[in-house]
């Protein structure tokens, strides 16, 4: 962290002598780094959170005393955290303005509380602690700590072998995250450098001096007026005053734009942005700058004017070609040089690209199983063009794979193929120019290895030998890694498979891709057992095959449709372990399939599955596992593996955690049989939930994707939420929740709702700031990720000691729910709705985000056929009446006629909560009056008998209202 603040931070004395960091977005971006840092240590590293710190970092803070809560001792002006070192001094202490911090899990804590004043408090504190590593873990670490390369590491090993003590090892650990974070921050640096743009004096002025041009009252003008703040240039070509161009600042300039308020905008080096405007009538401006830095002064105005954005897509050829015939007079020689090289090598670096590409997804299309070898691979150009792709894609691949074969296989493999060439001299039909191509192309891809040759020759001799050449030439291809990329790839350029598959017309069992059906033999015992022994042998080699072909959609199906799961059902009920492998195998491929899981409970292969859970083989327990985990999708395969007694050997295998891909493949049976609540109750009575709870942490993603998913099922029954409580588990799962994997993600979140459903475990998520850390995620990329934490939030916000006060104390939180609702993903706005519905709880909350906009948002939705949507679109609409005009609002922006039709749906909890808004709606007159005009009181009639009161009573209510207002313009007309 030191070399980063040292080396790329930008800092600047102030007049006092003490360096400050400078206001760039450089500075601006390290300082956000380092704050995810330190926000996240708390969850990642909680043991090292703990370590007490050499000296405190101390600054002085704009904090109010007032904003510390729980865990703090208050008293006037002072602050003492309840956490203490061991000889009972405070870890956080607080006088104002002085703040002393001594562990990473205070300085976290002290980010939560500081809210939207954190960046500023980071700033402040690295300013003030310009050696963080050396008050963090004393002078000799910092040493270490700008020492890079294998230095470092081995300076840390000599470090933890002299200092053999917990407290060292937890020191050591430490150096070596914040020097993970130093270089994370000096990469991130030099990716900001590299896509910083650098604006100059020429460039404002043209810029501005172009706008003037397109200015003035006309419509179609971009802008009203715009013009310098100062009308005095310097020699240099800017207008700031010089103490303001040590900053970067170049100028700064007035813009009135149609359509809002006079912008006061400060043009820098660095970019554009709008600044705190003049402060009096003598032109004091207030530099300070209020809002994100812009790329130009054009991107800035398309940002905060409508109609400059719009006007300047008309004008914008007219500004380029202006732009064009003035920026070349303006651009230094160097730049213009500049600007070429890079030019020429963006044409380059886009050629590489492309060439790149096609050669990928072309490879990608040789990799994928087919029995069309040669049409794939038909002409000579394509063939050349796809290896020397190969060489760039895999070059790693094929420098590995050259010493792939021991000297002494080679030489045995090279006097194969010589006496190969020996046998057929005298019968080879091949022409010379077939002899001589593969010599040609090695001349011209001579940095593929060696083997991809010998594998090609080895084909011909396959397709031009008699049988003593096959024969010789199969067994040289074994010596081979024909697992490996290069060595398939060789095969499939010469046309190989499609000879292989020919071969399977032989009578020799080692050649044989689909022979699986080992029947019984009559004769002599002696007779019958060697047949028996050859049948099993030429099955296994079948099943091999077949396990390698089930990767592919099309080859799955020509499985399927030649009668192979009848087969590999018999095949399953044998005892020859290494035959079982390859069957399940096949069958765990094929299971990814619906047809195949109907065809699998049809055969009862799920009872063999479950028998061979209980195998001492541990592939072989992996694979029945996978096939279990990709077959419960069906709730009677579930019921099955439960009748089978499948569910105890499977929570019997959570205790072995050594193998990690039979973990993974078990902890997914088990997530996928957790589906059904039976099942549930079985993994409750085998003990398998408090030790799914203890696979929450050191294990790799593809178990916790798992184990998660698993516990977010067992999750749904109280009792259970209760075991992962007293367990521990809930903080395990919070501190999971800023992962980047999408599938963990998705299930870590369900689990976490569920468990907020407690108010005990509510308490818990609510300490580790696990709301937060929900709400964060609604800006994840991902829509099942958006929509699966909007759901968790829901019971968090129900269960809430002061739910109203926490979600107003995430900032811009409301403004980013409200504008969720533009997705065009269902499931996130059905999911959205739902917390609305429950934030609009709180009046001041539900006023906020009316103001955000959110009745037009909601009304945009109405006209949707997704029940689920519906109810969930309902709810929020009956919730949002209850504040101002808001009922006005809704039927003024269309969106009660819509909700008529959902009285239509076949969903009873869409008519409760339709007939919920309706009745809120029809406080107003004008939606009374659409409502009837839609045929509202036909429908609400027929449910005001509905066996559900609170359909019923919102029914009823409606239809009074309604009536009500029939009545009184009845009444009206005969007075």
């Amino acid at each position: 962290m030191g070399v980063a603040l040292t080396r790329s931070a930008q800092w600047t004395a102030a007049g006092h002598g003490a360096k400050t960091l400078e206001v760039t977005p450089l500075n601006e971006a390290i300082v956000k780094e380092i704050i995810m840092f330190v926000e996240s240590f708390i969850y990642k590293y909680p043991q090292e959170a703990n370590y007490v710190f050499v000296e405190p970092l101390e600054w002085k803070t704009n904090l109010d005393p007032s904003a510390f809560g729980s865990g703090y001792a208050v008293s006037g002006t002072t602050v003492k955290s309840e956490e203490v070192d061991k000889n009972g001094e405070p870890l956080l202490y607080l006088s104002v303005p002085q703040i002393k911090i001594r562990s990473f899990g205070q300085l976290s804590r002290m980010l939560y509380i500081a809210k939207n004043m954190k960046l500023k408090e980071a700033q402040a504190c690295i300013e003030a602690n310009r050696n963080p590593v050396a008050k963090i873990l004393g002078l000799d670490y910092n040493i270490i700590s700008e020492k890079i390369g294998n230095s470092f590491v081995s300076n840390i090993l000599d470090k933890i072998t002299k200092d053999d003590d917990s407290e060292s090892e937890i020191k050591m650990k430490i150096a070596l995250q914040l020097k993970q974070l130093d270089l994370h921050l000096l990469n991130h640096s030099l990716k900001h450098i590299s896509l910083e743009i650098r604006l100059n004096p020429g460039t404002v002025k043209n810029d501005i001096e172009l706008l003037k041009q397109f200015s003035g009252k006309g419509k179609q003008t971009v802008l009203e007026s715009i013009e310098y703040t100062s009308d005095y240039e310097f020699s240099n070509g800017c207008r700031a005053p010089p103490w303001r161009q040590i900053k970067g600042e170049i100028c700064y300039v007035l813009v009135k734009p149609h359509d809002a308020e006079t912008l006061c905008v400060t043009c820098s080096k660095e970019g554009v942005f709008l600044n705190g405007g003049k402060t009096d009538d003598e032109g004091q401006i207030n530099y300070e700058r209020k809002g994100e830095i812009y790329k130009d002064l054009v991107t800035l105005l398309k940002e905060k004017s409508a109609i400059f954005s719009e006007n300047m897509s008309k004008q914008e050829i007219k500004f380029s070609e202006q732009l064009q015939k003035d920026q070349p007079n303006e651009a230094p020689k160097e730049e213009v040089a500049i600007t070429h090289k890079a030019s020429v090598t963006s044409r380059k670096s886009t050629q590489e690209k492309n060439r790149i590409n096609l050669g990928r997804s072309q490879l990608t299309k040789r990799l994928e199983p087919s029995l069309n070898w040669r049409t794939s691979v038909s002409s000579k150009e394509s063939r050349n063009t796809l290896r020397d792709t190969q060489v760039e894609k895999h070059g790693g691949k094929l420098e590995k794979s050259r010493s792939s074969v021991s000297p002494g296989r080679a030489q045995l493999i090279r006097k194969s193929v010589e006496k190969i060439e020996e046998i057929i001299s005298d019968s080879s039909s091949e022409s010379e120019e077939d002899e001589e191509q593969p010599d040609h192309r090695q001349e011209a891809n001579a940095d593929l290895p060696s083997e991809y040759w010998q594998i090609q020759k080895l084909v011909k001799y396959l397709k031009g030998g008699n049988q003593t050449a096959t024969v010789i030439a199969l067994c040289s291809m074994k010596d081979f890694n024909l697992a490996q990329e290069t060595c398939q790839l060789a095969i499939r350029d010469v046309g190989g498979l499609e000879v292989l598959i020919n071969l399977l017309e032989t009578d020799e069992v080692k050649c044989k891709v689909a022979l699986l059906d080992c029947g019984k033999h009559s004769g002599e015992p002696a007779q019958s057992s060697l047949y028996e022994t050859r049948d099993v042998e030429v099955a296994r080699c079948g099943a091999l095959a077949l396990w390698s072909c089930s990767k592919s959609y099309a080859n799955k199906e020509a499985i399927r449709k030649a009668g192979g799961i009848p087969l590999l059902a018999r095949l399953l009920k044998t005892s020859h372990e290494n035959m079982l492998i390859p069957v399940v195998g096949t069958l765990q491929e094929c299971a990814s399939e619906e047809n195949y899981r109907a065809a699998i409970k049809a055969e009862r292969i799920i009872e063999n599955l479950v028998k061979n859970l209980n195998s001492e083989n541990e592939q072989l327990q992996e694979h029945c596992a996978m096939a279990i985990y990709q077959c419960a999708e069906d709730e009677e395969t579930r019921d099955l593996v439960r009748l089978h007694g499948g569910l105890k050997p499977l929570a019997s295998l959570l205790n072995n955690t050594d193998n990690k891909e039979r973990l993974a493949a078990v902890t997914g049976a088990i997530w996928k049989c957790s589906i059904s609540k039976e099942n549930v109750t079985k993994f409750r009575e085998y003990k398998a939930i408090e030790t799914l709870v203890g696979l929450l942490t050191d294990q790799p993603e593809e178990v916790l994707v798992n184990v998660v998913g698993a516990l977010g099922e067992c999750c749904q029954e109280h009792e259970n939420r209760v075991i992962i409580r007293r367990c521990g588990g809930i903080q395990p799962l919070v501190n999971l929740l800023v992962g980047i994997n999408q599938a963990l993600l998705v299930n870590v979140t369900k689990a976490v709702g569920a468990c907020a459903v407690e108010p005990e475990s509510m308490m818990i998520i609510d300490r580790l700031d696990g709301v937060r850390l929900l709400w964060s995620l609604l800006k994840n990329p991902h829509p099942d990720v958006k929509a699966s934490a909007a759901w968790a939030l829901c019971p968090c916000i129900q269960n809430a000691k002061d739910a109203g006060e926490m979600v107003r104390s995430f900032v811009g939180g409301l403004e980013l729910v409200v504008n969720l609702l533009k997705s065009d993903n269902k499931e996130v706005l059905a999911s959205v709705c739902a917390v609305i519905t429950n934030i609009a709880k709180d009046q001041e909350n539900l006023a906020v985000i009316t103001d955000h906009g959110v009745v037009p948002l909601l009304s945009k939705l109405a006209n949707t056929n997704n029940d689920k949507l519906r109810r969930h679109l309902a709810e929020t609409i009956s919730r949002c009446c209850m504040w101002g005009r808001n009922r006005v609002a809704f039927g003024e922006h269309k969106a009660v006629a819509p909700l008529v039709r959902y009285l239509k749906s076949n969903d009873t909890n869409v008519h409760r909560a339709t007939a919920q808004a309706l009745y809120q709606l029809s406080e107003d007159a004008d939606n009374c009056v659409t409502m009837h005009e839609n045929g509202a009181v036909k429908l609400l009639l027929d449910m005001v008998g509905s066996p559900d009161e609170e359909l019923q009573e919102a029914a009823a209510g409606c239809i009074s209202n309604i009536r009500r207002l029939a009545l009184a313009i009845e009444k009206a007309r005969y007075s």
